[in-house]
């Protein structure tokens, strides 16, 4: 039987609670041994209700991930506005990227592996996957002109830059994903820090221990 449409705001609320559902399902079982029963499941729904939702399991999936990635960048962007400096704030991406325990949702890293596994085989999944990208990428980018026309960074290629620290800190945010023993979340930090500051040409301190605190 086709479910009926529900009031906007109750709706949206549904909607809300079905992606939540989604990332806690996907975060504890992958994507692959992911079912809409499942997510039905853990929102208290039926399964018929998600689908109507979501259509399919790769919505489902990229809808759950750009409702994590949107609370990510609301929780950043909040954050980065009391930063004073260009240099601080861009510490801030790189430790948003470095230590997801310090956001709401500490399985992002693990939701990514599962979107670029899908993105690989799937290309509507490709597709989003491209636009976070460019969303990042943008973000880095344009951090880097504003600390240029302040004068605190030098004249380096804003969206090269942008394409390459955005590769470097998906590669190691793989690493702490994996729970790799020899790079962990402070020296990834910290290596990528080194990197920043090479290119950008700004003095920054290592912090103390498991701390993040940007420069200036």
């Amino acid at each position: 039987m086709k479910e009926q449409a529900e009031p906007a705001g109750t709706a949206d609320q549904r909607r809300e609670q079905m992606l939540r559902a989604a990332l806690d399902v996907i975060a504890e079982r992958g994507y692959a041994e992911t079912r809409i029963a499942d997510v039905a499941e853990r929102a208290g729904t039926s399964p018929a209700l998600v689908i109507y939702y979501f259509k399919t399991k790769d919505q489902l999936l990229t809808e759950a991930i750009r409702y994590s990635e949107d609370s990510w960048y609301e929780g950043g962007t909040a954050r980065m506005a009391a930063i004073e400096t260009a240099a601080g704030r861009l510490a801030e991406i790189v430790a948003m990227s470095c230590f997801p325990e310090a956001d709401a949702d500490r399985s992002s890293s693990l939701l990514w592996l599962d979107l670029w596994s899908q993105a690989a085989r799937h290309p509507g999944v490709a597709s989003v996957r491209q636009k976070f990208d460019e969303r990042w990428r943008d973000t880095i980018s344009a951090l880097v002109l504003a600390g240029q026309a302040d004068g605190e960074f030098g004249p380096v290629d804003a969206a090269d830059f942008a394409v390459t620290l955005s590769a470097l800190l998906d590669g190691l945010s793989i690493q702490i994903a994996l729970g790799d023993p020899v790079v962990d979340a402070a020296r990834a930090f910290e290596l990528c820090m080194r990197f920043v500051t090479g290119q950008l040409g700004f003095e920054w301190e290592p912090p103390a221990r498991r701390q993040v605190p940007g420069p200036g």
